[in-house]
């Protein structure tokens, strides 16, 4: 389990001088974690190569890693051979994508998020009960394609518009999910919206954006009002790291996103007299530990912890996965 290490707290600065002030919580989540155990387990378990399809989750860091310990990534499961092992995304897949591995012959683990199956449980259900379903969530996001993948004619919805254009009668039976990872205030807006065009519409029995992401979006409306400028820690590809970045602008403060330390650029924190530094739910703790150091080179003197919701939750692998003991 990739573990989640709390920064120590540096002494107060000098006078005047930057201070780095850390969300928390921030970094990988539990689905994030047993995602890259699976693929860990599986190398382990069966050896190289272990094919996993699309990146395992959405960081250049951890996908790189998991590369040099012998995992081949592809988009599409015709590019595995058939009858090897492959590990899916912890973003979820269609039905099709499985009924494809099956006929190939392919040993599945399935890394999808138990948040994410969640949801796709809630739409086998919706559509069992003849509902109509809209998804809000981001066109061409791997867990929207999974999602959507799940029964046909599902509708997509992205903005508040959206729900005005859809070919949906007032009064037919009608229930919405979510895409884990989405803004919790942009979704509340769509869904006030579909309320109003829609006073019937069912929702899930509980919210689908993950906690996780709730967590971390909160930690950052704490964080904004005290710092300068905010810094995301996570990779261009991920939506729940560009949400907490959005988070900090409507907040009227400048924020940026890094892959690693080496995106960061001096003239963001230039004047700045307190800093500060979040990650994403797939983003780890040692990138953020990267970027306080250079935070430090570029004048830097204290980090502070914030206080913060403490998580606990954890996901079990799926079986198959323990390494046989010696002997």
């Amino acid at each position: 389990m990739a573990a989640f290490r709390s920064m120590p707290t540096d002494h107060s600065p000098a006078d005047g001088a930057p201070r780095v002030l850390l969300a928390n919580p921030r970094g990988f989540c539990a689905g994030v974690d047993r995602a890259i155990d699976i693929v860990e387990h599986a190398l382990a378990r069966f050896g190289a190569p272990i094919y996993v399809r699309h990146e395992i989750v959405h960081n250049t860091y951890v996908v790189n890693d998991l590369k040099a310990k012998g995992a081949i990534f592809v988009e599409e499961l015709d590019d595995v051979p058939r009858g090897a092992t492959v590990v899916f995304s912890a973003h979820g897949v269609s039905q099709a994508v499985r009924a494809q591995a099956q006929a190939r012959g392919l040993q599945v683990f399935d890394a999808t998020c138990p948040l994410v199956t969640k949801v796709h449980v809630e739409v086998a259900k919706m559509r069992r009960e003849g509902l109509e379903i809209v998804m809000i969530g981001h066109a061409g996001h791997p867990e929207v394609e999974g999602t959507m993948g799940q029964a046909d004619g599902i509708h997509l919805v992205q903005t508040v518009e959206d729900v005005e254009r859809l070919p949906i009668a007032a009064h037919a039976p009608l229930a919405y999910v979510t895409q884990t990872t989405l803004s919790v205030d942009d979704a509340a807006d769509i869904v006030a919206a579909l309320r109003r065009r829609f006073p019937q519409v069912r929702e899930p029995k509980k919210q689908d954006i993950c906690y996780a992401t709730q967590n971390r979006q909160d930690a950052v409306k704490m964080l904004t009002p005290q710092v300068d400028v905010v810094i995301v820690v996570g990779s261009p590809t991920s939506s729940n790291s560009n949400r907490l970045r959005e988070v900090a602008q409507r907040l009227g403060k400048p924020a940026y996103m890094v892959d690693s330390a080496d995106d960061l650029r001096a003239e963001w924190v230039q004047g700045a007299r307190q800093i500060g530094l979040t990650a994403g739910a797939s983003a780890p703790e040692a990138l953020v530990e990267q970027v306080i150091v250079r935070l430090k080179q570029l004048g830097a003197v204290s980090v502070q912890q914030m206080a913060g919701v403490s998580e606990s939750v954890q996901f079990p692998l799926p079986r198959g996965l323990l390494v046989k003991a010696a002997g």
